[in-house]
Parts: structure tokens; sequence; C-alpha cells
């Protein structure tokens, strides 16, 4: 597989080698060893989630309080979604800007999230469905969401998505300035120390 880090920071694009033939298609979609290499550390994974949805729904932005953070292995089994990766990193050189990566049955890409980031996505076709692997179990009181529709981040949603349909509580979810004046927002050395440890647990 090909791995490649995004613009921002803790994140990466992962692109299978998909070997085909007359019954079908086999891929290797997780490598923890290769991911490592990467990253600098396995992950150790405690929860695997599932979302199926319809065209247009946008779920996120979400994130949890660090430490531990929940680092995410993202990608689709069935439909198409673009997935957006957000630097809420306070004092992080690329604050407030965000890359992202089309997650289809085509290329059957994944992407990797780090701790302390954010996550979004938007689905392009009806039954998308999008398979996590993550590195700690849900915790609502450590789980937090921004608006995706800040216009200070400036998510891109395209045109193909339609309309976009979002739960009450990511429509009411604070803007990124309104959840850094609250204190929610992780700090970029907080979460390069973070990262830090996790490297030299596993040296």
């Amino acid at each position: 597989m090909d791995i490649r880090e995004l613009s921002i920071s803790g994140s990466f694009e992962i692109t299978p080698v998909q070997r085909a033939d007359s019954r079908g298609v086999f891929l290797e979609w997780y490598r923890h060893d290769l991911l490592e290499g990467s990253v600098g550390h396995s992950l150790n994974l405690r929860q695997a989630n599932t979302s199926v949805s319809k065209k247009g729904v946008v779920r996120g932005i979400h994130f949890a309080d660090l430490p531990p953070g929940q680092a995410k292995y993202v990608t689709v089994t069935s439909g198409a979604v673009v997935d957006f990766v957000v630097d809420i990193r306070l004092g992080s050189p690329t604050f407030g800007t965000w890359d992202s990566v089309v997650l289809d049955t085509v290329d059957r890409r994944a992407i990797y999230i780090g701790e302390g980031l954010g996550h979004c996505f938007v689905a392009l076709e009806d039954d998308s469905t999008v398979s996590y692997l993550v590195t700690d179990t849900f915790n609502a009181s450590r789980e937090h969401g921004i608006n995706p529709l800040d216009a200070a981040i400036g998510l891109r949603f395209p045109d193909e998505a339609g309309e976009l349909l979002l739960s009450p509580k990511d429509l009411d979810a604070p803007s990124l300035a309104d959840a850094a004046e609250a204190g929610l927002l992780p700090r970029f050395e907080d979460v390069q120390r973070w990262y830090s440890d996790l490297d030299e647990r596993q040296r």
C-alpha cells in the first residue's frame, strides 16, 4: 500500500494495492506495521464503528479530549464520501485549515486521523457505509463537535452531495472560535507531546 502524509500533520492517506481476477478483488485495507512506519507507532485499537448514510449526510466535525484522544482509521465499504481532516490544534502552523480524501469502492482508500484532529465527512451516495477503527472507546463526556458549516473553516462540500443533511447536534455545535474560547480545543504542543509518548512506548 501507498501511504502519503496529508497537509495536516498527523493525518495520512492510504491507498491499497488491489489484486483483481475473474473472482473479484482482494486487498489489505489495514496493515499496522506499514502504518506504524509512517505514523511512528502502531494503533492500540479499542473499538470499530460503522455508519450508513444517505446522500448529503454530513457527520462531524468531531473530536475527543486529549489525552487519550481518539485516532481513527477510516474507509468506505459501500458508496462514496469525501472525508475531511481539520486542524483544531491551537498553536499549530496549519490551525483552522483542512485536507480531504475521497473514500469509495473504486480506489478503496483509507484515511488515518491522529489524536487531537477534527474529523468530518459528507456522503456522496445513498447507503454510503463508513467503517472506522479507533483507539479508544466512545465516551460521551469527552466527545465534542464543531459546526461543519463554520465559514472560518470553510469546508468545501461537492455539488454532487446535493442538499446537506446534518443532525441537530452538529448544527448546534460551536464555531471553531467559540470552541477555542470555551477551552475545548487541544494545544498543538500537547498533541505533539502525546505523539512522542506513544512513539517512545513502542521503542
